[in-house]
């Protein structure tokens, strides 16, 4: 087992692991795309899943950055989170631990097989990777190349075949073996996992992700916001897949936005008062099914609210409760959207799009959490471990 043997690396031998990981991926750049390539032409997935599945000499580098960032950061296994002495004299540490074993199981994204070894392995733990047929050839290709590093424990990351579901099923049952298992994929992975697995499940979360643009917004903000959020990339789980107008502003803005965002390519969907607004030739009509879809897609479903209340309360019914932004110049405003909206991330005045591990700073993330258990939002190297009491005596004894 190379859990044990993880959980003793010091934290200048894991980063030096680390830094052999990166150079044998950044030298074997031609053949993880030549295999990604491979995998591109032999699947038939949608533009949005293809774009998650697509590696470039620029994802890449993103690649390489992330685990460069991921060495810079401080090693949570050890770290004393409290430490207390009783009446008694009793000296008690609540002390970081790793978890053990950490499955990941995913679709389509071979970023992730990088992510979540380099992660597991910083905050030392094992790795059970099962990601998604259609990225077989990348995914094997980049396990391999992280295993060569010098000094990784045999064992420290494993990749399971992932040409029959039998082996996804074999990992949710391993109780016992894996510690801890992380789904990262769509609605329907996601609730798969959760509803089959035997082993826990640290659950990531679909991203139906909305903004909201108040009466007292800045409409060149709103713009740029609701354009960045919806169309950046339009296939990852921060992306906005709704938005949310004030009535008073209703008349101006809806019109304005609706031909921004169908010039940037984007189908819009929209309640009865949208469609009035911008024209039911440019809006289509949005089903109660739009306001619980994520996209992943270059689809953007709009209403009117009437109050800021309103927008709060559709929010918190509709939403995955993953990312959900307002933009307004009234702090005020602001500040009661930011604390009643029951979402992971709350944002004001930015866009979605940065509900992520490198763009909070933690260098990658093993997934967005929407759960409220253990951890939400981002997550990475501290969610990643757990915790042991060492208490210290002189002879005490209880009486």
């Amino acid at each position: 087992m190379a859990a044990p043997k993880l959980a003793l690396l010091t934290s200048p031998q894991k980063n030096a692991i680390l830094e052999a990981m990166a150079g044998l991926l950044a030298a074997s750049q031609e053949t993880i795309l030549e295999a990604n390539r491979t995998d591109l032409e032999s699947s038939d997935l949608r533009p949005s899943s293809r774009d998650r599945l697509l590696l470039n000499p620029a994802r890449l580098a993103d690649m390489l950055a992330g685990i460069r960032a991921v060495i810079s950061l401080p090693d949570p296994v050890g770290e004393v989170v409290a430490d207390w002495v009783r009446p008694n004299g009793l000296r008690i540490r609540k002390v970081r631990v790793p978890l053990g074993v950490v499955g990941v199981i995913y679709e389509s994204r071979p970023n992730v097989t990088v992510d979540a070894a380099v992660l597991a392995f910083k905050a030392g733990n094992a790795a059970v990777l099962r990601g998604g047929r259609e990225a077989v050839h990348t995914n094997e290709r980049l396990v391999e190349l992280l295993n060569r590093a010098p000094g990784l424990p045999a064992g420290a990351i494993e990749l399971l075949d992932s040409r029959t579901h039998e082996s996804a099923l074999e990992l949710m049952r391993a109780r016992g073996y894996v510690d801890v298992l992380v789904p990262r994929g769509g609605a329907d992975l996601i609730n798969r996992v959760v509803e089959q697995a035997t082993v826990p499940v640290i659950e990531t979360g679909a991203g139906n992700c909305h903004v909201y643009v108040d009466k007292e917004a800045d409409l060149e903000l709103a713009d740029r916001i609701v354009i960045n959020a919806k169309t950046q990339r339009p296939s990852v789980c921060n992306a906005a897949e709704k938005l949310l107008v004030h009535r008073d502003i209703a008349a101006e803005y809806v019109p304005r936005i609706v031909e921004r965002l169908r010039a940037a390519g984007v189908e819009v969907r929209g309640d009865d008062l949208t469609r009035r607004l911008a024209g039911q030739d440019k809006v289509c009509v949005a089903s109660r099914e739009d306001w619980l879809t994520e996209y992943s897609d270059l689809k953007m479903a709009v209403a009117v609210v009437a109050s800021l209340d309103e927008a709060i309360a559709h929010i918190n019914r509709y939403s995955t409760q993953h990312s959900d932004a307002i933009v307004t110049r009234d702090a005020a405003r602001a500040q009661r959207f930011l604390d009643q909206v029951d979402s992971a991330a709350v944002y004001w005045n930015a866009s979605t799009r940065f509900t992520d591990g490198g763009e909070f700073g933690m260098g990658a993330e093993m997934g967005i959490s929407t759960q409220k258990l253990h951890c939400r939002g981002p997550f990475a190297l501290p969610e990643l471990t757990s915790v042991k009491y060492q208490i210290v005596g002189t002879g005490q004894i209880r009486k």
